[in-house]
């Protein structure tokens, strides 16, 4: 089973430069910073790169990756526009 990925822009933080746009392997973030977290693979790059620490990346408590040996995270975000 494929693990889901919650993400969320926080809105008073982010200054819409796009990093998270560009640098994202999956096109989670649209132009306009709207989420699709279904798309979301957890590689965390956007969360890496966000230079305002805006952007937080986590697994859906009870989802876990095939074979994994890994604990289901604390925790849970929903995809969010930023400035909302």
């Amino acid at each position: 089973m494929k693990r889901k990925f919650d993400v969320r822009v926080n809105g008073n933080l982010c200054k819409k430069c796009g990093i998270c746009v560009f640098i994202c392997p999956k096109g989670v973030f649209s132009d306009d910073l709207r989420v699709d977290a279904g798309k979301c693979n957890g590689c965390r790059r956007c969360e890496l790169y966000c230079p305002d620490f805006a952007v937080v990346v986590e697994g859906v408590r009870g989802e876990r990756n095939e074979g994994s040996d890994e604990g289901s995270d604390e925790g849970r975000y929903e995809g969010t526009v930023a400035g909302e």
